[in-house]
């Protein structure tokens, strides 16, 4: 049963509760490799990233299928690493038609979201002084790469969730890198990529495959960037190659935050829990000033718990970093929300949309009872690769706009460049940069 914490005189747990969550000790972690090794104590998890990274980027394939054998129990050779053509169109015929059914409502939908919600090129203006120009362009980037995971389940939807974002937004070549399941690439996995028309998958994970996308092996060209959920390893992978490619973000475990009033179906508000729970590991917290619904929310979560076929998973990850906080006032629980920064906020009250307005930290709001969480983790529209653990933030969630280079436009005429002239030498001058005012001196002194 989760415990009920009170916003007042339970600040000590609460804040403990806001460290675990945070991924500050996982990366300071690496910091303290030297001393551990020359205690001779186990190396880091940074440690172990680290050689992965180095041995792919110096023997290429060799390492990569050597960390497959080692990590995934899969025997491939570099002609075997990617998946055939006649593999991928098979998923198609070895899925349901109600689950093909569905991944077309859930590709129009990203679609239609990722192309009305992009950026579009604003009109130029007028430089002062003169008639010149200023603006900007957007450029798609040129390759990316997906990474889907395959541990104890698949997760077809990270492929729409990724890949339709990064083709709205123009990107010209992608690459999908998943483990081997069950003798390979999960079905649902490889149907989600048809469907989409991504036929370039690779059939490698962990570490190792970001090593490879962002390195470039003799089977798998470098990439531009890398998005996709993972493993802690994955994340720390993609953490340590960031500035050799660019990568969405790092992350931990995904969360939600429930923010809820009297109003509230207590049934609906522990399966929303429970629903996030289940990620194993995942946190689930309630804020409410209502105790009424804090009661029976703990004995629904009991009940349903019951009924889920990750029961005993779901048990552990509520162990983890769940609570159900209690605030004073409705005002009390928008900012404690505000506090944590979720993920995922889910509202239920009388007063969603004009709570959601005063959320000023959260990757993804999902407002009203009639929206759960799940509409977003699958056919909404909005990618939901969202900042975990308090980066909202400063984070943003992944979208079309994630995929495209921001470049400035400038462009000055003679009346422009004068008329700027002498503040330019004084400011360049004021540096110490003599050819910086030189450049400008020639161009306006006749």
């Amino acid at each position: 049963m989760l415990p009920i914490y009170n916003a007042t005189r339970d600040a000590a747990k609460i804040a403990a509760l806001r460290s675990k969550l945070s991924l500050q000790p996982l990366l300071l972690e690496g910091l303290d490799d030297e001393a551990a090794d020359a205690a001779g104590k186990a190396p880091s998890r940074f440690a172990v990233v680290r050689q992965i990274l180095r041995d792919v980027r110096e023997e290429g394939d060799t390492a990569l299928l050597r960390y497959t054998e080692k990590f995934d129990r899969a025997t491939l050779t570099p002609a075997t690493l990617r998946v055939p053509p006649a593999a991928i169109e098979a998923a198609l015929h070895a899925v349901s038609p109600r689950f093909l059914a569905a991944l077309d409502v859930a590709i129009a939908n990203l679609r239609r979201y990722q192309t009305a919600m992009m950026a579009q090129e604003p009109p130029m203006i007028a430089a002062p002084g003169g008639q010149g120009r200023l603006g900007v362009k957007f450029t798609p980037l040129e390759r990316v790469g997906l990474y889907v995971p395959g541990g104890a389940a698949a997760y077809p939807s990270s492929v729409l969730h990724t890949a339709i974002p990064a083709q709205v937004a123009g990107v010209r070549s992608l690459c999908l890198c998943s483990p081997m399941r069950e003798g390979g690439v999960a079905a649902a996995v490889l149907a989600a990529a048809a469907k989409l028309h991504i036929d370039e998958i690779y059939a490698v994970g962990g570490a190792q495959a970001i090593a490879a996308m962002a390195f470039g092996t003799a089977t798998i060209r470098p990439v531009d960037k890398i998005v996709g959920p993972g493993n802690t390893f994955v994340q720390l992978a993609k953490k340590e190659l960031y500035g050799i490619v660019d990568i969405d973000s790092f992350a931990g475990p995904s969360e939600v935050i429930v923010l809820a009033d009297e109003s509230a179906d207590p049934r609906a508000v522990a399966a929303e829990l429970l629903a996030q729970a289940e990620h194993a590991p995942g946190s689930c917290l309630l804020i409410t000033a209502s105790l009424d619904l804090a009661e029976a929310v703990q004995v629904e979560l009991e009940a349903q718990l019951k009924e889920l076929s990750r029961e005993q998973l779901t048990r552990t990850a509520l162990e983890f970093a769940s609570a159900i906080i209690l605030a004073s006032s409705h005002g009390e629980a928008i900012e404690l929300v505000n506090s944590f920064a979720p993920e995922h906020l889910q509202i239920t009250t009388t007063t969603a949309r004009e709570d959601a307005r005063k959320i000023r930290h959260a990757g993804a709001i999902f407002i009203g009872p009639c929206t759960p969480v799940a509409a977003g983790d699958y056919l909404a529209g909005p990618s939901h690769v969202l900042p975990t653990s308090g980066t909202a933030r400063f984070f943003s969630g992944l979208s079309a706009d994630s995929f495209r280079k921001r470049t400035s436009l400038v462009e000055f005429d003679q009346g422009t460049l004068d008329a700027a002239g002498p503040a330019i030498v004084d400011f360049a001058l004021t540096e110490g940069f003599d050819a910086h005012a030189r450049s400008v001196s020639f161009r306006t002194e006749g």
